[in-house]
């Protein structure tokens, strides 16, 4: 990471995670569709309960950013066993996470869904599905904390083939399940969770295999070593800032589904559809991130501000290019998309999803400038800038700018919060991102 050429290692680090973004993108539009083939109802039963999903993946995906940033830079550094203590301490993370969340399914699933909805039918089976979920999230915690250990050590294809082989057999089992072909019963929404925790199951299954028999460079202790509060620290001072900062992202979820289920619940499915379709535009671009972040920290701990600053220009021109297709997608065919969802016949869904997607989409450019300046602040150690980011875009900026849109110019007018937010969140990461040169990157090397 210290010595190929910076648009190379780019790539090479980069495709592969995105490649594994573009799948589970495809797993969460598949699932969608299948619940889609339920009912409506269905479908805003699954997206009542993304926030909540959101929250679980914050804190597995954030605690593992953590854990990633720390060891590229003890790496860069060359403090290799420093490196191997943050994987060792950030596997054990992962238990502790999984036995929150396992008492959360069991005990809150159906009071939550409750709070965010009074349709019985909803409340019955979007509990059920919620509980199986986040009681079986073990899977995706010790995952996610292993491919972020692999991605740490530059290691970006075998983490695919990992997510690669979850989201496959969750793709295989969704209609089995669902509707209960061959031998198995029809299970409905249920169904549907008990194929992601199957999917979880097997990639995870693969990940330790690869983890312990086939990485050399970070050794990984399950026991036998001193728990060191300073290196949870060193985890949590960016990995905390980016749990929060993803569950912003869910906050807002929640408020959105709030506001929109004043119109009709048929806005709050447009929602869950527009989320999921968007995700094969946000993704590849998230797999880009995961690619540019250690060699941002593998430079910066290695002090070379040259490669350091062309990696994030490079990242930053790729980022935008998705980003423009993306937007030529949502303007130009947002008819197309929408019937992947069964909204043939429903006239609702397209009076309310075209004007939508259109309006949202524009985010989509000032969101590249903000997901690869993220990067910086997390791999530099500074993961709190990239909070202040969200927070300032998706709770300062999109919840009370939709309210006030509803309120006062009604349902279409609510989607352009979201490109309105994410202008204000550019203005403050380009104030943030400069104050950060200034103090440590401009003397780098020096």
């Amino acid at each position: 990471m210290g010595v190929m050429p910076v648009g190379k290692l780019i790539v090479n680090m980069s495709w592969p995670a995105i490649v594994s973004m573009l799948i589970q993108a495809m797993y969460n539009v598949v699932d969608s569709f299948f619940v889609s083939r339920i009912s409506e109802a269905a479908l805003a039963a699954i997206t009542y309960i993304f926030p909540v999903q959101m929250v679980l993946i914050s804190c597995a995906v954030g605690t593992g950013v953590g854990i990633n940033s720390l060891i590229s830079r003890r790496l860069g550094a060359k403090r290799f066993q420093e490196a191997d203590l943050a994987a060792s301490h950030g596997y054990r993370l992962a238990f502790f996470s999984w036995g929150f969340f396992f008492l959360v399914g069991l005990f809150l699933s159906k009071p939550l869904l409750s709070i965010m909805t009074d349709t019985e039918y909803i409340i019955m089976e979007g509990s059920r599905y919620l509980s199986i979920v986040l009681m079986g999230s073990i899977f995706i915690f010790i995952q996610i904390t292993t491919e972020k250990i692999l991605q740490a050590t530059g290691n970006m294809i075998f983490p695919m083939f990992c997510t690669i082989l979850g989201a496959i057999t969750n793709i295989a089992l969704d209609p089995v399940l669902i509707f209960g072909l061959g031998p198995f019963p029809e299970m409905g929404i249920t169904g549907a969770a008990v194929a992601t925790i199957i999917g979880q199951c097997f990639s995870m299954i693969l990940g330790q295999i690869i983890l312990f028999k086939q990485n050399k460079l970070i050794h990984v202790k399950l026991k036998g070593y001193k728990w060191e509060s300073y290196i949870v620290k060193d985890i949590y001072a960016v990995g905390g800032p980016a749990i929060l900062m993803q569950c912003i992202g869910s906050v807002m979820q929640f408020g959105m589904n709030m506001i929109l289920s004043s119109f009709t619940e048929t806005a709050v499915a447009v929602m869950g559809v527009y989320g999921r379709l968007q995700s094969f535009i946000f993704m590849p671009v998230f797999g880009l991130n995961q690619g540019v972040l250690p060699v941002l920290g593998y430079n910066f701990g290695a002090r070379d501000k040259g490669r350091m600053l062309d990696a994030y220009k490079k990242g930053f021109i790729i980022a935008f290019s998705i980003m423009v297709l993306g937007l030529l997608i949502f303007q130009l065919f947002p008819h197309q998309l929408l019937n992947l969802f069964n909204a043939q016949g429903n006239q609702d869904i397209y009076d309310i999803g075209v004007p939508a997607f259109r309006a949202i989409s524009w985010c989509f450019l000032p969101a590249a400038y903000g997901i690869m300046t993220s990067a910086v602040f997390q791999a530099t150690g500074h993961g709190f800038l990239s909070f202040w980011s969200s927070l300032i875009r998706q709770l300062i900026g999109v919840l009370p700018i939709a309210y006030l849109l509803g309120m006062f110019v009604g349902l279409n007018a609510v989607w352009f919060a979201f490109p309105l937010a994410e202008i204000i969140g550019t203005a403050y990461l380009i104030i943030a991102y400069v104050h950060l040169y200034k103090k440590e990157i401009k003397h780098l090397g020096l």
